[in-house]
């Protein structure tokens, strides 16, 4: 089956004359993360039933402060890299199934768009700045433990978070671009009042983590035709905001 997804996602973009952006690894990683992403999903529609249920629409805006990265991989030959991501507007939905009153599972979105001024020593390119264009997308599963008042009108919750991160980078030196995927996590905490029966307003403070996301693959550190460098540094986002939740149901 996974065989078969990965061959038909390369077609797709053979027929789009579209160059194929991942690798094989990443390919599987996208593909198992999907297949997982779907199992949860079933198991929240099919697996609790006979349990009170509330599907819930999650609207996000939140503020990412910015977070800095480095790596000097090679001090031989100077080969280093160090930079930041800037912070900036993060923003997003999910659709989440509350199965009792203590438990819920989220599928969730996050997207922010931002920069990272980089500084950086590779393969002949010796003590280069550049700032490059980031887009990051968080695509997460995210269960969650709820706390009610005594008065109903307030919950508080606490959850985790697993999935992966898409970040799209550009060079405007040069005019290259490059996409990497990989494993991301977080945690999150706050709380939703509900003005009424169906609508609530959420707020929360939250961290997520794109694991190994500097580096190789992501040509952080780009020149002339767009050389990567060898070394990897995790990323890590803290966000505070909110939004607001309807219950569907």
């Amino acid at each position: 089956m996974r065989n078969s997804l990965q061959f038909l996602v390369k077609k797709v973009f053979l027929t789009w004359k579209c160059p194929f952006p991942f690798s094989e690894k990443e390919l599987k990683f996208i593909v198992d993360m999907k297949k997982f992403i779907c199992a949860v999903l079933m198991l929240c529609l099919f697996s609790f039933e006979g349990f009170s249920q509330d599907v819930r629409l999650n609207v996000y805006g939140s503020y990412a402060f910015a977070d800095k990265f480095d790596s000097y991989w090679d001090v031989g030959n100077n080969y280093y890299y160090s930079g930041r991501i800037e912070d900036g507007f993060q923003w997003g939905g999910g659709l989440e199934y509350v199965v009792n009153d203590v438990v819920g599972v989220e599928v969730l979105y996050l997207r922010q768009d931002t920069n990272s001024p980089t500084r950086y020593s590779y393969s002949g390119f010796v003590d280069q700045r550049t700032n490059f264009d980031l887009g990051i997308n968080y695509i997460m599963v995210a269960p969650a433990r709820y706390f009610k008042a005594p008065s109903g009108n307030l919950e508080g919750f606490f959850g985790v978070m697993g999935g992966l991160v898409v970040a799209e980078l550009y060079n405007p030196d040069n005019g290259n671009s490059n996409n990497a995927t990989k494993m991301a996590w977080g945690l999150k905490g706050g709380g939703i009042m509900w003005g009424s029966e169906r609508v609530g307003i959420k707020v929360q403070a939250q961290l997520l983590s794109a694991v190994q996301s500097v580096g190789g693959g992501f040509y952080f550190g780009t020149g002339g035709a767009g050389a990567g460098v060898n070394s990897y540094s995790s990323i890590y986002q803290f966000s505070l905001g909110g939004g607001l939740v309807f219950k569907l149901n």
